[in-house]
């Protein structure tokens, strides 16, 4: 996986962001947030990357309908999910099931403050 440091990409508050494969960020990252990145290109990858976009985009505005608020609904995407869960786990890529983000499209809400 590649990283790209640099003070412009991602905007806003984000510390990283996953684009094709391509992580840029905009300080150095720790394990567990290249183990998030990692789940990310492995879920691009089994979805052909625009597959994976397209889902991402469609499922946050489901989201947003559902949950009336922008970071929460970041949260729940079944990517997110799937990722925030399971970055502490080292050995999780290496024993995750392909397609293995279908698992979390349903569960509890996942807030903002329950993802560390």
């Amino acid at each position: 996986m590649r990283v790209i440091y640099n003070r412009i990409i991602p905007f806003g508050t984000f510390k990283a962001i996953n684009l094709f494969g391509v992580v840029f960020s905009k300080m150095p990252l720790s394990a567990t947030e290249c183990r998030h990145e990692q789940i990310h290109s492995r879920q691009m990858l089994e979805l052909c990357v625009v597959g994976f976009y397209l889902w991402y985009v469609v499922e946050w505005g489901i989201r947003l309908l559902q949950y009336r608020n922008g970071l929460v609904a970041y949260f729940n995407i079944c990517f997110e999910r799937e990722a925030y869960l399971n970055q502490s786990r080292p050995d999780y890529l290496m024993h995750r099931r392909c397609f293995g983000f279908w698992r979390y499209l349903r569960g509890e809400t996942l807030l903002p403050h329950k993802t560390k």
